[in-house]
């Protein structure tokens, strides 16, 4: 075999399992995703696994906090009582995975849905939310390092100009 074939050959191996993992990757961030989102309400070992020790979490109304804070208040949450069913059900829309080696961007739209076990109506309307997060993979796990969330106002009704 020639050299340049050799060559070509070594290329499009290397090309066929970059792709490859290239598919994993984002098939194993959509599934973080949706384990995630299912678990979010009231699962802490979800929130444990998903969001990484070093996290820096802007929330939609403008504060900064980390890993620590939101599992600390999911444990007082629990410890009260107060979420022992899910009260509200997550999905992700329009969602765009972008991979840049060990490092993802995840842009969706959250939408989230008074839940069918919330008995106490803690939450009466869908509210939506765009969220972006920045996942590293480490140690074979991917994790969100950081999270921005910023709510998306209600549609209002057009005056008919």
């Amino acid at each position: 075999m020639k050299p340049l074939n050799i060559g070509l050959t070594v290329l499009a191996l290397a090309i066929l399992c970059a792709s490859n993992a290239f598919a994993n990757d984002q098939k194993d961030l959509n599934s973080l995703l949706d384990q995630f989102l299912a678990g979010a309400s009231n699962d802490i070992a979800v929130h444990e696994r998903f969001w990484a020790d070093d996290l820096i979490y802007t929330s939609s109304n403008g504060q900064r906090f980390g890993k620590k804070k939101i599992i600390q208040g999911m444990r007082e949450a629990a410890s009260e009582n107060e979420q022992t069913t899910a009260s509200v059900d997550y999905r992700a829309e329009d969602t765009d995975i972008r991979l840049f080696g060990d490092t993802a961007v995840i842009a969706f739209r959250l939408v989230a849905e008074p839940g069918s076990a919330d008995t106490k109506n803690k939450q009466t309307e869908i509210t939506e939310f765009f969220n972006t997060g920045t996942f590293v993979k480490r140690d074979g796990k991917w994790q969100a390092v950081a999270w921005q969330a910023t709510k998306i106002p209600p549609a209002t009704p057009s005056s008919g100009d």
